[in-house]
């Protein structure tokens, strides 16, 4: 409360004529000051025998209780290589139909680096995460707004989802006799990924002896397969059990490093276009080298592109996650998708819809990493989780190529 003050003292004495009048007022004033004493006592004492008020209660967390619905959003959003056009909740096929709870985790290691504008966004959705689908879906539908991905000009074509995974091999910490093949560490100036420079290209890496050179000492780990390490190469990352010297064998996640600069290229898409194959999955690209040894060095020396690694420790709780994408926070199997970073920003939810031979689903991703084929508006790589060749995980992520839909969903 802020005390008023009026100053009554003259900046002069009186005059001795004037002292009895002086006197008299203080009589007065003295007696004036005693009610008013008087009147503040009690009022103090009547509102001490008044209850206060009772405070509001708090609100519990599974109320869902946050602040007032945002205004509207604006109806179209430009990216430099999407078009964001708003839609009404109404037009997502299967909103409404998805175990939201699924993908919170997701939505949380997003927002451990959230995207510009999805920090408020961020702080509500934490308490959330032991809420409902129901009240998850109804907090989503009223501060998010969906858009509708479609290319820069407008165009709205099929879009394209694959999938990767993040294999479990088996490697040598020394070459040996049959683990021949290495996986290396960045060399010393390699250029950045960035600069659009170029260092040497798979093939010349396999042959000329200045890059050899560069990579002496480098290598983390030897495979046995060449197309095992292509397959690590492409996928960005991957979990070895390394056998070291000592014979222990220790796991460990190799991930993404950098890469030497060159585009890279389908060795599928090689094959398939000399008709050396039918089908560009990696059954039968394997089926094709075990027939093809001879020219094994010419599949792989067709992708020019090579991905080098950093080795990072595996213990028990870090091998319940995937790896950490681009946005540099673990991947959700499922739930976690890659994208064009021009198109979608990391940390972005979406909800993805698809149908085909493999995969018919409608549900909640976040765009949390990217690749290097990983180009356009509406084009997504669903990450399917951790295995070795026969696992589901795998065989979603090698068979996973068809129609894609896209909606972001942005603040409002």
């Amino acid at each position: 409360m802020v005390h008023h003050t009026m100053n009554t003292r003259s900046t002069s004495a009186p005059s001795a004529s004037s002292k009895s009048n002086v006197m008299g007022s203080d009589a007065m004033g003295r007696a004036l000051r005693w009610f008013a004493v008087a009147g503040i006592v009690g009022s103090l004492f009547a509102c001490a025998s008044r209850p206060l008020p009772a405070p509001p209660p708090a609100p519990r967390v599974n109320e869902g209780v946050s602040a007032p619905a945002p205004g509207p959003a604006p109806a179209v959003q430009q990216r430099a290589r999407s078009r964001w056009v708003a839609v009404d909740w109404r037009d997502l096929p299967g909103w409404g139909q998805d175990a939201l709870h699924e993908a919170w985790n997701a939505l949380l290691r997003g927002c451990e680096k959230p995207a510009p504008g999805f920090e408020a966004v961020c702080a509500e959705a934490r308490p959330l995460s032991i809420a409902g689908s129901a009240e998850q879906q109804a907090w989503l539908q009223r501060r998010l707004q969906p858009y509708r991905v479609t290319e820069a000009d407008g165009r709205a074509p099929e879009g394209l989802l694959t999938g990767y995974y993040e294999p479990i091999l088996d490697a040598s910490r020394l070459p040996t006799a049959t683990q021949r093949v290495p996986l290396y560490a960045p060399p010393a100036g390699l250029p950045a990924a960035t600069s659009g420079q170029r260092w040497y290209s798979r093939q010349e890496i396999d042959t000329l002896p200045e890059a050899q050179a560069a990579l002496r000492g480098r290598a983390i780990a030897w495979l046995a397969d060449p197309i095992d390490a292509l397959v690590l190469q492409i996928q960005g990352s991957g979990r070895v059990n390394i056998t070291e010297p000592d014979g222990r064998v220790v796991p460990v996640r190799l991930a993404f490093a950098g890469h030497n600069g060159h585009p890279y290229q389908s060795v599928g898409r090689w094959l398939l276009d000399q008709g050396a194959i039918r089908e560009g999955s990696w059954d039968g690209i394997r089926a094709w080298a075990r027939q093809n040894p001879q020219r094994l060095n010419e599949m792989l020396w067709s992708n020019p592109r090579t991905v080098f690694f950093r080795e990072d420790p595996l213990n028990e709780f870090d091998a319940r996650f995937g790896p950490r994408g681009a946005q540099n926070v673990p991947l959700t199997p499922g739930r976690s998708i890659a994208v064009d970073p021009l198109s979608i920003p990391y940390g972005t939810p979406v909800w993805l819809a698809t149908q085909g031979p493999a995969l018919t689903t409608q549900r909640l991703v976040l765009a949390q990493d990217t690749g290097g084929a990983i180009v356009g508006a509406v084009r997504a790589d669903l990450f399917t989780g951790w295995g070795g060749w026969n696992d589901e995980t795998y065989r979603l992520a090698a068979t996973l190529k068809q129609p894609l839909q896209l909606w972001v969903l942005w603040p409002r």
